[in-house]
């Protein structure tokens, strides 16, 4: 099949109803974890998961097109650095969704993220978090989040605590990001600042890959206890890579797949059982700019993992690359609602009643419609 209009599960608004749990008993259905990690700065779907057949893709990202990628069906490719999330997947235990955002289509990283986090239809829907709101619509259970303050994604009436763990400081990403766009003007000096860069998080992160896997590993040493919190959220900056994109996700994703395999290697009583969601506020324009990066986009990438998704393949709905299919003539076009992903998870790995997903986790969402088939 073409990779054009190529048709996966899961497209939002031809789903059935949620009526179909795991085949679990009851006890193991009732303890089992969820983590949500959002990467905040809108991560590059198109860097992340190659359309390597796609024909527009080459022209439109030059030398950005990542070189080594890991092939994993024939029209797409994971990044070279996410070498222990290409394991996952052929254990059919990663599944990348393609194409999809949330319900905001501008390109504002505050909005966005607003709308990700409070789980409504627009920014500043409502004051409480998407997150906060399924804890407690779970009787009994509690979420951890391991971030210095409250995210508005864990804010509301729902048992929720935070943790922070003992990370070493660093320079503020958005701060690098900022002087990344100035040094990337001055050929001398731009692949220099970028070792620079490189060189301190390597010093910060001990030689354990960054602050991300840290966090990760932390997260798995309460939720692997018995009585550990069935949710819990990390958060990661740095991720708007208007310039030097190559270098800057190389490293990136790097400490993502550290952090994926040390939550992995962590979480090994509850692995089979345990669902990781993979978020950012939206993506990046198809077409790469003038400084080695992209800028804002909506069109985005999700990756679930663990031992209850039933991966080895693509989800979602691509629209292709081409001129005509893009949003606004720049833009991957979103053909899925990050609350239909959510949604599906919700309800067949939390088992949060279809009647509380459309009006309390997720407000005025009866028209969108669960992603089924995402997980074992």
């Amino acid at each position: 099949m073409s990779l054009t209009r190529r048709g996966f599960i899961g497209a939002a608004g031809a789903l059935t109803s949620l009526t179909l749990w795991p085949n679990l008993g009851i006890a193991a259905a009732n303890d089992t974890r969820m983590l949500v990690v959002l990467l905040r700065g809108g991560v590059d779907g198109l860097h992340v998961v190659v359309p390597r057949n796609d024909p527009a893709y080459a022209r439109l990202r030059g030398s950005l097109v990542p070189a080594d990628a890991r092939a994993v069906d024939a029209d797409f490719s994971l990044h070279p650095s996410l070498s222990f999330a290409h394991e996952l997947y052929g254990r059919k235990q990663l599944l990348p969704v393609v194409a999809i955002a949330p319900p905001y289509r501008q390109r504002s990283h505050f909005e966005a993220q607003d709308c990700l986090e409070n789980g409504t239809a627009r920014p500043g829907g409502i004051s409480t978090g998407w997150l906060n709101r399924c804890v407690s619509a779970m009787a009994g259970s509690e979420a951890l989040s391991l971030t210095t303050v409250m995210p508005l994604i864990m804010r509301g009436p729902g048992d929720a605590t935070t943790w922070s763990p003992p990370l070493p400081e660093e320079v503020n990403p958005v701060l690098l990001q900022r002087l990344q766009t100035l040094y990337a003007a001055d050929p001398k000096l731009a692949g220099s600042f970028a070792r620079a860069v490189e060189s301190q998080d390597m010093e910060m992160s001990g030689g354990k890959g960054g602050r991300l896997p840290q966090a990760l590993a932390s997260a798995a040493a309460f939720m692997a206890k018995t009585d550990g919190p069935r949710i819990a959220f990390v958060e990661d900056s740095g991720w708007d890579t208007h310039s030097n994109q190559a270098a800057v996700l190389t490293r990136k994703l790097k400490e993502l797949d550290a952090g994926l395999r040390a939550f992995h290697d962590g979480m090994t009583p509850f692995w089979s059982r345990t669902v990781v969601v993979v978020l950012s506020e939206f993506g990046r324009t198809a077409a790469a700019n003038g400084t080695g990066g992209t800028d804002h986009g909506t069109g985005g990438i999700a990756l679930l993992a663990g031992g209850a998704v039933k991966g080895g393949r693509i989800a979602g709905d691509w629209p292709g690359l081409a001129q005509g299919a893009l949003n606004e003539g720049r833009d991957l076009r979103a053909t899925s609602d990050t609350r239909a992903l959510l949604k599906g998870v919700l309800a067949s790995h939390l088992r949060v009643p279809e009647s509380a997903l459309e009006t309390k986790v997720f407000p005025d969402s009866r028209d969108v419609r669960a992603i089924e088939g995402l997980l074992l």
